[in-house]
């Protein structure tokens, strides 16, 4: 197949009717016939001769092999055809009339008639699901039915529904309250309930999960084979799980075509918000060393989502912060996929001096953390509520790590007995995570090249005299690709 495949591209596509296509011996061939030509026809250095064999394991081919290529009939192709959202989404922006392109796409697929009325039911069902969503509006055109169809016009110019359910991630956030203090994180919720599941975060997840629930068990002296059953139970976190299955059935009615599909509710980038998490720290957290890859694709999907998928009306400014230090945060770890991005949705826009560098041969990512000071103040937040996440755990291990670069870290052990011994609790909610508990000043006095952030501490009786202080060093930040403080002191209230 892939000799056919390779045969069939040869010449210029749209210019040459015919091409040449040159087939090579193999290595050990090669060798061969050199050694050959070396020793010409003298019959005593032609009988010394030591010729090359194919390596071992490694397939080979011959001039018999090249010949039955030439003439074994080619595998037949078979479409794989299929209509999505975002395909209907880029038809329906075209300026010609939405129907006619979509007759014209529909009719032209490589396949039977059957298949071809088959995926025009499944357009009908997603252009209806479309209309309901309020994405997609119709309107009264010169056309033959008398109307035409058209994106709405509060969606930004980049919107996309790039994921198969991303129609019901839209329709769900009518469920959402505005006014609650999880609102942005439950919009992430609701589109991550519609992405593939990184399997191996949320088994980590999960063992996590149940690791702490076995130790507390344990703790309340709970027989053994009671905790087994109580650990059954337990699983990884799952924000709006009801809510947003009980609303996909309502979907599913509808919008029949959903029934194909499945959500999945669970807590990935919202896990590494609330508990303050760089990508080393998840990886590090869900002992995910072997999983990067899979760690990484996902917040890269997610990002994706978020990006092109959330209407204008839903994008707070925290969940713009969010998508902001996403992005960097997925650049730090590989910059070639966002920028790689960025030209393909705009091919047109001519390269910057900036994307030129990034993508030359040989050269990494020369940005710098400091030159995004939305992202990084973002990341500044993340790193800091980290700490109070830890604290608020007593997680003493996981703190001095967090710190071990500081030639003066903090005596966390010394901290949390005066801190509990005043306090029976310490805050990680929402109102813990408000930007009213920090406060960054990117310009402190006598400090060039640091911004200084304070942390104050949710305490369960509202003194919040409890604070963690930091200087960002922001030369050792771009230099690690990741938050790296000057200094940090714990003020007590």
């Amino acid at each position: 197949r892939e000799f056919h495949q390779i045969a069939g591209r040869a010449g210029r596509a749209g210019y040459d009717t015919e091409g040449t296509v040159v087939v090579q011996a193999p290595e050990h061939e090669i060798e061969n016939f050199r050694l050959r030509q070396r020793a010409g026809t003298d019959p005593k250095k032609l009988k010394r001769l030591r010729k090359k064999s194919a390596p071992q394991g490694r397939t080979t081919w011959s001039e018999s092999t090249y010949e039955r290529l030439l003439t074994a009939e080619p595998e037949e192709l078979v479409s794989q055809f299929t209509m999505s959202n975002s395909m209907l989404l880029n038809i329906v922006a075209r300026k010609e009339w939405t129907f006619a392109a979509l007759k014209r796409l529909l009719r032209s697929t490589h396949e039977t008639r059957a298949k071809q009325n088959a995926h025009i039911r499944t357009t009908i069902e997603l252009y209806r699901g479309l209309l309901r969503s309020e994405v997609v509006e119709e309107f009264a055109a010169d056309t033959p039915s008398g109307k035409d169809a058209r994106l709405t016009q509060e969606l930004q110019r980049d919107f996309a529904l790039n994921q198969p359910l991303a129609p019901f991630a839209l329709a769900a956030l009518d469920l959402l309250d505005p006014e609650s203090p999880e609102f942005t994180l439950d919009v992430i919720s609701t589109f991550e309930a519609v992405l593939d599941d990184p399997r191996q975060v949320l088994s980590g997840q999960q063992r996590a999960a149940r690791d702490e629930e076995l130790a507390a068990l344990k703790a309340e002296g709970v027989d053994y084979t009671e905790r087994m059953n109580i650990l059954e139970d337990v699983t990884y976190p799952r924000p709006l799980a009801e809510a947003l299955d009980n609303a996909f059935d309502i979907f599913c009615e509808s919008n029949p075509w959903a029934k194909d599909f499945d959500i999945s509710p669970k807590s990935v980038l919202r896990d590494m918000i609330e508990k303050g998490m760089t990508f080393s720290d998840i990886i590090a957290t869900y002992r995910l060393g072997r999983s990067e890859g899979v760690v990484l694709r996902y917040l890269t999907d997610a990002w994706r989502t978020l990006d092109h998928s959330v209407p204008q009306s839903y994008r707070t400014e925290e969940l713009e912060d969010i998508i902001e230090w996403l992005g960097e945060l997925i650049r730090q770890v590989d910059s070639s996929l966002l920028d790689e991005w960025a030209t393909l949705s705009d091919p047109d826009a001519p390269l910057t001096e900036e994307q030129v560098t990034e993508h030359a041969f040989g050269v990494t990512d020369s940005s710098a953390l400091s030159a995004n000071k939305r992202a990084l103040r973002r990341m500044v937040r993340n790193h800091m509520f980290r700490h109070v996440e830890l604290f608020a755990f007593e997680k003493e291990e996981q703190l001095a790590e967090l710190d071990s670069y500081l030639e003066d870290a903090p005596d966390w052990p010394a901290a949390m007995d005066d801190y509990f011994e005043e306090y029976a609790d310490l805050g990680v909610d929402a109102d813990a995570r408000s930007n009213s508990m920090v406060f960054i000043d990117e310009n402190p006095e006598g400090a060039p090249g640091q911004w200084r952030v304070r942390q104050i501490l949710d305490d369960p009786e509202k003194d919040h005299g409890w604070a963690f202080e930091g200087m960002v060093d922001l030369a050792a930040t771009d230099e690690a690709g990741e938050v790296r403080l000057a200094s940090l002191v714990i003020h007590q209230g």
